[in-house]
This record gives C-alpha cells, structure tokens and sequence, in this order.
C-alpha cells in the first residue's frame, strides 16, 4: 500500500453564494409501436452555456410573472399545488412555466377549450399557430391575453409531478427545478423554436441514454431517463407519478476521480462524505478510493485506504500533537510516510487472538518502534490530550470471537473495523461510521 497526496480535508463554510434560481421542466411521453419514447430537445451551441447542445427536457426558469396565469389555469390551484410541491405557496407558478417554456421551446400547449377538452392546435388555420407563439414569446402576459381571447384555460391536471433537483454546490449557474411529466397532447406536433433548440427526437428512455446513440446527456436528464426506463407505457408512468408522495430533493456533488470530474448522486456511496469534506462544491473530495489514497477527515481523524482486502488504516490524533493508529497496514507499505505526527500507540479492530497479537507487534517492531500495541477491552477508554477513544462491543463473530470498535467521542466517529455493527448507544455518542471499507456514512437512527 503506497501512501499517496492527501485527496481532500473539511473546508469552513464558502462566504462566496452562488445565487440559486427556480426553475421547472416538462416530460412529454408518448406511446408507440415501439414502447414509450420521451421527447428530447437538442439546445444550440452556446459560449458559457453550461447546457450548450445538451438533449434536455422542455424547461426554463420561473418568470415573476408567471403568477399572473394562476387566473387561466384549470384543474389545480396554488394551494393545492404548494402543497403537492410541499411549499408554503407559489407551487402553481412552477406549473405554470412548465407548460410556458414547453410551448414556447417546442410549441407543444396544454390548453382545454370551454369543453373541457385538449385544444388540438394542428387543426388551426395555417400561420394562426405561429402568429399566437410569437405573441406568446414576447412574455406572459401576452400568452395570458391569448388564452382569454381563445377562451382557453392551461391544463394543469394533466401534469403530475415527477422530481426535484438541485443544482450540486460549485456549478456556475444553479437551478431549484421541479420535473413534471404528461402525456403529449393529441393533434400537435413539436416545432422547436429555432433559437434555443435547433433539434427535437423522440426516443425510448433506454436508447436515450445508450452510449452508442452519442447525446450530451446532463446527469439529471441522464437520471431521469433511468427512472423513465422503468415503464412500458406513458399510463403506467402517469399512475406511477400522481401515486408519489414525500418526492425528496436530489442535489448531486461534485467530485474528483479517476474519470475526472463528476456528479454523484445522494444514492452512491461516495455521496455523504464529500457532503463533510466539501459543503461548497470545490470538486476535491473522491467519488472513488483508490488503494494508499490519505484523505483527511477532520483535524483528528486521517484515513489511508486499504489494498484490496485489506482494511482501512485511521491515524487518530489529539491536541497534544500524538497519534493513535488503527488497523495499521502490513510491513512493506508507505504508510509511515502518510502519518501526520508521531505514532505513539498502535490499535486493532480485529478480535484478539495470539495470530492477531503476534502479528501487531511484529508491525510495531518492523514500522513504528516507538508505538505501543494496545487492546483495550471494551469499556476502556484512551485518553489522547484532548481526544477520547472509547473502546466498544460489537457484535460476536460466528466463531465467537469478539472484535472491538472504537468511538472518537469528540467528533463522535465510530471505527467498526470488519465487524461493521456498532454496540447499541444513542443517537448523540455516534454520528459517523467510519467502516474498514469504502467511504464514512452517517448513521441512520
């Protein structure tokens, strides 16, 4: 195990804010011979675009103005729909620019007629359709004075709410956008605008996201395409959505690896730890652990990732400059070079057997001499100038032996080592799990 430059260490609070606008998008589905396809549009190439010629979603930012269409909108109102955003009020003003930018980037309008039925725009009079998105274009107000003329009202109970994201810390540009998804209307076609977006497809959710097909996907649009990927029918994806409850934010984070630069999602295992080690989005936490990597954990705490196998090694220190080393590596490695101050005691996780013991003191002898091996049974503490380990039950293993884990009661970290189950405490002693393999977590309950 090759001891390698720390990876990242907890940053203050950025007192730099990056400005966070509202936003909401429109799913189109529809049902084919082929199953259901999703509709994708193309956004021209734009500088300092950060979505410049992605396949996105129809969607923009909420206008301040988009209030002003509660008046035309049939099927919900903003308490109804606040609620359903779980927001104390203006949830409408998202369903409302929703179906705004979708007509206004793919001239697809969700729009009933005094009958109540979906106004079937292909059947207008030839340039009447164009004529009234150019009025709309110019703002909302103008698609307001439209619908009154036309005696339209906005179909809001055709879209269910699908999701939410958030746009991860660090991003230039941030946006707090809600996905709705519908089904498209009958008698219209999608007309991109020319400007915006230059191109539109209609794909199946799984050839959307294949490689082979080429599209700059977002990881959002990726994402969602996934999710979609699940039903066979744009009516099994509708009852699916309208049947949601509790739909929970999701903001990626921006990490480094050995793919480069990414988003990762609050359901990879990398998700939590960049979350403490990097709150405002630099993008120098790890999405991946590779073998000898020291990352710093807190002031007290530095971890160096273990060898396939092999557990992690934890240097754990207090004020007083000294350290604490847990399941430290085998001889041969670099990690005495990854220590951040002097080694004076030497710590296993691993049940105390004559193998066990035999093998930490021959560690001490060949790598840190002037360490002392401690197995302290459970109940005991360590103090360590500043800094407590308390020394902890887990769970027996089938042999039944009993391996120890360790409680950093200052930063109330625990260090479970293989056996991976903590003793029963409360919520406020144990905050962090720190495992012997992959990355911390919080724990749950």
């Amino acid at each position: 195990m090759n001891a390698k430059p720390q990876a990242a260490a907890p940053a203050p609070p950025s007192s730099v804010l990056r400005p966070i606008r509202t936003a909401a998008s429109l799913i189109l589905l529809r049902d084919s011979d082929r199953g259901m396809e999703v509709l994708l549009l193309r956004r021209a190439e734009k500088a300092d675009d950060q979505n410049s010629g992605a396949s996105v979603f129809p969607g923009g930012v909420v206008d301040t103005h988009d209030r002003s269409l509660h008046l035309m909108c049939k099927g919900l109102d903003d308490g109804a729909a606040s609620t359903r955003l779980g927001l104390p009020d203006g949830g409408l003003d998202y369903y409302a620019a929703a179906v705004r930018e979708c007509f206004e980037e793919a001239g697809i309008l969700f729009v009933s007629d005094s009958e109540d039925r979906l106004v079937e725009l292909d059947r207008l009079p030839d340039g009447r359709l164009e004529a009234m998105r150019h009025a709309a274009e110019q703002g909302t107000d103008a698609l307001l004075a439209m619908c009154e003329a036309q005696g339209w009202l906005l179909a809001m109970d055709r879209l269910a709410y699908f999701s939410h994201w958030l746009t991860p810390p660090g991003m230039p540009r941030r946006f707090d956008t809600r996905f709705f998804i519908a089904r498209m209307p009958p008698a219209q076609d999608v007309k991109p605008d020319g400007r915006e977006i230059v191109a539109h497809s209609w794909l199946k959710p799984a050839e959307a996201v294949d490689p082979a097909r080429g599209l700059k996907l977002m990881n959002v649009t990726r994402r969602t395409l996934e999710q979609l990927a699940a039903f066979d029918s744009a009516e099994h994806c509708m009852t699916h959505a309208r049947a949601l409850t509790g739909i929970p934010l999701n903001m990626p984070r921006l990490a480094d690896g050995p793919a480069g630069r990414r988003a990762v999602n609050i359901d990879e295992a990398a998700y939590e730890e960049i979350g403490r080690l990097d709150p405002d989005g630099r993008g120098d936490a790890r999405y991946a652990l590779e073998a000898g990597l020291v990352t710093q954990l807190s002031a007290r705490i530095h971890r160096v990732a273990g060898e396939a196998g092999l557990p992690h090694s934890y240097f754990v220190g207090g004020d007083g400059g000294q350290w604490a080393l847990i399941d430290p590596a085998p001889p041969g490695s670099a990690q005495a070079g990854a220590a951040p101050g002097p080694v004076r005691w030497l710590l296993s996780t691993a049940a105390r057997t004559e193998k066990a013991a035999a093998a930490l003191e021959q560690l001490r002898s060949s790598s840190w001499p002037d360490a002392t091996v401690l197995w302290p049974e459970p109940g005991e503490t360590l103090d360590m100038s500043g800094s407590t380990l308390h020394a902890l039950h887990s769970r027996p293993a089938d042999d039944g032996s009993a391996a120890r884990q360790f409680l950093l009661a200052e930063e109330r970290f625990l260090f479970t080592g293989a056996a991976g189950t903590p003793e029963v405490r409360t919520n406020d002693e144990i905050e962090w799990i720190a495992p012997a393999s992959g990355f911390i977590f919080r724990r749950i309950g």
